[in-house]
């Protein structure tokens, strides 16, 4: 939001336009407005205590909403918690003002879903197994709107594709959201039922046992970004060159292993692995990095014992996984002239074919101090100049698609200048972009 603030308050003027519409009431129909209340108190009651001791939202209480009530008066429940939220960033204001939008915009689609389908009088009727299908529509429609709506600021923001902005949050909010809907529905049944609202309350108990284990799983991923990023400050300080390539490198990584239809899990793997792949940096001598001139040929060959410096530096960091090995191995060539091992074809892991193709890639479309930025077609044409000898082919096809599909924003990486360029006679990087 803070990116683009005109354009973010607009956005969020419209979203709020629609949702005061989806709040007019049904002609004819009766607002039970007690159990509005108490759903509202409840949620509110909930997002207190999931925003702060958890970083996640009250989302079983919404669906359950949904299910029982008519789309107008669902869309009522989440305005007092989202308007009283908890906020930690500015502008505080139109952040819970989005979220009370969001929030009402999805819950009105969910419960005018699951009504069209009949699920409401499955829910009276207690009749679980026909609640489900209804259930089931109403929550793939809440993600989706929910993934619309972040994914229209996203795009607004950063400049991202819609569809690229959508379907990453659609997919990561699917799995935790569908938990939510069957607590939700389990709940939205035993308030239809003889035992009434006090007995639908039960089930948010079991809810504070898997918020706990997704707040470990959080916790958990929070550390793994902290230490990337203390050992990617470590590099950038110590290599000014590098500030933003290792990144952008990652970036590009997570390009290429989506376009190769890669699971998330892997590559979630492959962005450590582009984001590391300089790390082995921190064990060469600083005043190599930042020599003024040619290196010789033993300082040539000290430079090039980062990738085994990288893979020693990640031995003891469990959660990377086969990203060490394209730390290791990401300088090998396709034709077995690369290092540090001389691995050919196929003997090069996967991996590290990927991070070498994006390595390449921002070497080339980056402006440093001792070298201009090539335009992304050029860099492209020299990738496919040097697939097959250098690069993995599959993995520059990958690269080219997934550029010229959705473009790519080359960035100067160096905000600082060095007194003399390094000798044509020994450049920093090679034809094909291979940094030292």
């Amino acid at each position: 939001m803070e990116g683009s603030p005109a354009r973010a308050r607009g956005y969020v003027a419209c979203a709020a336009l629609g949702a005061l519409l989806c709040l007019l009431p049904l002609p004819g129909l009766r607002t039970p407005w007690w159990a509005v209340a108490l759903l509202a108190a409840l949620y509110a009651g909930g997002e207190q205590i999931a925003r702060r001791r958890f970083a996640g939202t009250f989302h079983p209480v919404l669906l359950a909403g949904a299910f029982l009530l008519a789309p107008p008066a669902a869309a009522l429940v989440p305005l007092p918690g989202a308007l009283f939220s908890h906020v930690e960033q500015p502008p505080a204001l139109l952040r819970r003002i989005w979220r009370a939008v969001q929030s009402a915009l999805a819950v009105w689609a969910a419960s005018r879903v699951h009504g069209a389908l009949g699920g409401r009088e499955a829910v009276a009727a207690s009749d679980v197994p026909f609640a489900l299908a209804p259930a089931g529509a109403a929550v793939l429609v809440f993600c989706a709107a929910l993934a619309l709506l972040d994914g229209g600021m996203l795009a607004l923001a950063e400049g991202l594709p819609l569809r690229q902005a959508c379907r990453g949050l659609f997919l990561r909010s699917l799995a935790p959201l569908a938990v939510h809907g069957l607590a939700g529905l389990m709940t939205a049944v035993l308030w239809r039922s003889p035992y009434g609202p006090v007995a639908a309350l039960l089930v948010l108990f079991p809810m504070g046992v898997s918020w706990w284990v997704f707040a470990q799983y959080h916790r958990e991923r929070a550390a793994h970004q902290a230490t990337i990023r203390a050992l990617v400050q470590a590099v950038d300080i110590k290599d000014g060159y590098t500030r933003g390539h290792s990144e952008r490198v990652g970036q590009a990584s997570m390009m290429i292993a989506r376009e190769l239809g890669m699971d998330e899990a892997r590559i979630e793997v492959l962005r450590f692995a582009g984001i590391l792949h300089d790390v082995g940096k921190l064990g060469v001598p600083t005043r190599l990095l930042r020599k003024n001139g040619p290196l010789t040929p033993e300082e040539r060959r000290v430079i090039e014992l980062h990738p085994e410096y990288g893979h020693e530096i990640t031995r003891g960091i469990s959660f990377l996984g086969e990203a060490r090995s394209a730390i290791l191995h990401h300088h090998e060539r396709i034709d077995g002239t690369g290092y540090p091992y001389g691995l050919a074809g196929a003997q090069i892991p996967e991996p590290a074919r990927v991070v070498a193709v994006a390595d390449a890639f921002d070497a080339m479309t980056s402006t440093r101090s001792y070298s201009r930025a090539r335009p992304v077609e050029a860099a492209l044409e020299e990738l496919r100049r040097c697939a097959g000898a250098h690069f993995d082919p599959r993995m520059v096809t990958a690269l080219a698609r997934v550029v010229e599909r959705e473009g790519w924003r080359p960035v100067v990486t160096a905000e600082e200048t060095r007194p003399a360029l390094p000798s044509p006679a020994q450049p920093s990087e090679d034809r094909s972009g291979a940094s030292r």
